[in-house]
């Protein structure tokens, strides 16, 4: 296929578009450069060293043979957006060209305005891009577990059966986001749900849940082509920080009682999530919705398993517990349905200790470029006056 991936310069996009080209699709990554401008911002950086998005482009070419096109556009840019699907023709487009931090969105009114503009705006763009230039294209876009929040009843794929007052509908599943961020998803997908059945389109909503670790055979293949791995306040994730902190012989650390459990999946799985999308497509008009997670852990039940690990590695860590900068349940019912995927062939990787073993091993490489002053909290969710401010040791 010819494949546009909004974002394929970030995280997720950089490994999906080198997998889609390895397996002989015709790839265009699309991408601001934005998220690198934001690191540049607020003084953050991946723990691996990445290469510039030209250089990672010319050294899979030169590495595979395989030519991918990048246009450093952004979505929010309708016009030029346009040109480049025009020009492609694409027969699917992935769309991961999003701000995806909570803590980011929750900075202040500014970023929290920037994220909906860069998200919301960017989403709709993206939409009306292809109702005018490619209407027959699937789009494949990235959503969030984080859309549903945390119901006490179970966690269907997008939909729910409602009976009510004799009658029965099967409606969109109740959202309850977390963040500003959290919001624009939610936005996302009901703008998704209404084009598809207003303009015909096609549309794939892949629920995400948290992704963890770097490697891909792909991104292995040459230093050049290495993936990020965040672990500041921003834009880590719970897995990274507390394979950062157990190299160093620091203390995990969980915010509040670590109950809060969510969905989680390795990087491979999301690649093939991805293809699996492309392989059985949505018919026209249809909007539907994977939930895109492997497995589901609490906080804490992570932190326990790195410090486990950690210590056949010989280094020594205790868990503490920081008040939770966020406002969210730490203790609650979560059980999220996931079959969509697996029947369509989703071999699910699970995490295993070496996974975690070799995420520690990486922070210990990279030992030099870790800034611990990154790791603590410092957005927080309530009023300055409430945030937290020290450590309590468990």
């Amino acid at each position: 296929m010819k494949v546009l991936v909004i974002g394929g310069d970030g995280y997720c996009g950089w490994a999906t578009s080198l997998y889609l080209s390895a397996r002989g699709h015709e790839v265009t990554i699309l991408d601001s450069l934005a998220r690198r401008a934001w690191d540049r911002e607020h003084g953050l950086d991946s723990l691996v060293p990445i290469a510039s998005a030209r250089r990672r482009v010319d050294e899979w070419t030169r590495v595979t043979r395989r030519a991918v096109r990048l246009e450093t556009v952004d979505a929010t840019d309708y016009e030029a957006l346009c040109r480049v699907v025009a020009e492609i023709a694409p027969d699917a487009i992935v769309h991961f060209g999003q701000q995806r931090s909570a803590p980011f969105s929750m900075i202040d009114r500014d970023h929290a305005v920037r994220t909906h503009v860069n998200n919301t705006v960017g989403n709709l763009n993206v939409l009306w891009a292809l109702r005018e230039y490619a209407p027959d294209a699937h789009l494949v876009k990235l959503g969030t577990m984080g859309e549903y929040g945390t119901p006490n009843i179970d966690i269907e794929e997008g939909f729910l059966v409602v009976e009510h007052q004799g009658r029965s509908d099967r409606l969109p599943f109740p959202k309850q986001p977390g963040s500003f961020y959290h919001l624009t998803k939610v936005s996302d997908s009901d703008q998704l749900f209404f084009a598809c059945r207003t303009w015909g389109l096609r549309a794939t909503d892949l629920n995400q849940g948290i992704v963890y670790g770097t490697l891909t055979a792909e991104t292995a293949a040459s230093p050049a082509l290495a993936n990020r791995y965040d672990y500041d306040h921003i834009f880590g994730t719970v897995l990274n920080r507390f394979c950062v902190q157990a190299a160093l012989g620091h203390p995990l650390t969980i915010y509040g009682q670590g109950g809060q459990t969510r969905g989680f999946l390795d990087i491979r799985d999301t690649v093939r999530c991805v293809e699996i999308a492309l392989e059985h497509p949505a018919q026209a008009g249809e909007y539907r919705v994977f939930n895109q997670f492997t497995e589901m852990f609490s906080v804490a039940e992570l932190a326990e398993r790195v410090a486990r690990v950690a210590a056949g590695l010989g280094l020594a860590t205790e868990i503490v517990r920081l008040p939770n900068p966020r406002s969210e349940r730490e203790e609650h019912y979560y059980n999220a349905r996931n079959t969509n995927l697996r029947a369509l062939g989703l071999d699910p990787t699970p995490l295993g200790d070496a996974t975690i073993a070799g995420l520690i091993a990486i922070a210990a490489a990279h030992r030099e470029r870790i800034d611990v002053r990154l790791i603590p909290p410092r957005v927080a969710w309530r009023p300055p006056h409430d945030a937290p401010e020290r450590a309590v040791a468990s």
